[in-house]
């Protein structure tokens, strides 16, 4: 539960002598999913479902004359001031009325917060219902690559409920050099900024997000492999090479890697390759194996294939 003026850091100050005069406004609140369930059901149905008073098109109606009336007197610096520190004048008027939006329910967000939720959606102390443009809150929610869904509802005289569905972010995408969180049809939904992405696959290169499928069959398929694998690199849209946290790198066939996996899997398990000094794997050729060795493990190899001078008599 979260105060919107709290939360961008917005105090409402003194209104002009010419401007109408309100009640304080309570403190407005963000419930999050979970706190209706320990509020007493009963009330919060009953407070959520009650409709808009009958009149109130009238009232409002009269009271925005006044207002705009009011407001006229408000000349230069003066009416700018006034708008930014109360917002428009209908917004003002409808507050005084008790339509204030006085606290927003928001459910179903996990990867975005609530004061980027309220942001998006327009939401203030400065905003009342009666102005409050759903329709307008919903596009721009569903606007933003993570949402994959929103339900914007008004529900008078105070109260404004936000649903969200996520997208759920399937794995890490980099090309050229820029990351992307992607779901799991590649789509892009959101550009990392912390590490709460960092648990998830990595591919590379141009096309990969929209191969991520074939990524996800490799990693399992590699049995005990997987931890070790830091990434999965796409070559040429054609074939997908591994980058091993050991930096190794494992080339596999553009034909049937899964078998070359389960080859990979055999050599690890009996001469365990991937822990010995190489550089690379390579898999392409169907029942072959060739392993680039570091120059200190190649300069050893050599070493030892000379042919050994017979001693002295």
């Amino acid at each position: 539960m979260q105060s919107l003026s709290g939360a961008y850091g917005l105090r409402l100050g003194t209104p002009p002598a010419l401007a109408l005069a309100r009640a304080p406004a309570a403190p407005v609140r963000v419930l999050l999913r979970g706190e209706r369930g320990r509020r007493g059901a009963g009330r919060w149905t009953l407070r959520l479902a009650k409709p808009a008073p009958a009149g109130v098109g009238l009232a409002l109606a009269i009271a925005l004359l006044g207002g705009v009336t009011a407001a006229g007197a408000l000349t230069g610096g003066e009416y700018r001031e006034f708008a930014a520190r109360e917002g428009g004048v209908g917004d003002y008027v409808a507050r005084a009325l008790g339509f204030g939006v006085a606290a927003v329910t928001i459910s179903g967000q996990s990867q975005i917060s609530e004061r980027e939720i309220l942001s998006l959606a327009g939401l203030s102390d400065k905003s009342s219902l009666p102005f409050f443009d759903a329709a307008q809150a919903r596009k721009a929610l569903e606007a933003l690559p993570l949402i994959k869904q929103a339900s914007v509802r008004k529900l008078y005289p105070d109260h404004v409920v936000i649903d969200i569905v996520e997208r759920t972010p399937a794995a890490l995408w980099q090309k050229d050099g820029a990351l992307s969180a992607i779901a799991s049809d590649g789509a892009v939904i959101d550009a990392p900024k912390d590490g709460r992405y960092d648990g998830l696959p990595f591919v590379v290169g141009d096309g990969a997000n929209e191969r991520l499928g074939e990524f996800n069959a490799l990693l399992d398929a590699s049995a005990e492999l997987k931890p070790k694998i830091a990434a999965g690199i796409l070559v040429g849209d054609r074939r997908w090479d591994l980058k091993m946290r050991s930096g190794v790198e494992v080339k596999l066939p553009e034909n049937d890697p899964l078998s070359a996996m389960a080859m990979l899997l055999t050599l690890q398990r009996q001469s365990r390759i991937l822990d010995r000094d190489v550089l690379s794997v390579d898999l392409r050729e169907p029942g072959k194996v060739f392993a680039r060795l570091s120059e200190q493990a190649a300069a050893a190899r050599l070493a030892a294939l000379k042919p050994k001078k017979a001693a002295s008599p």
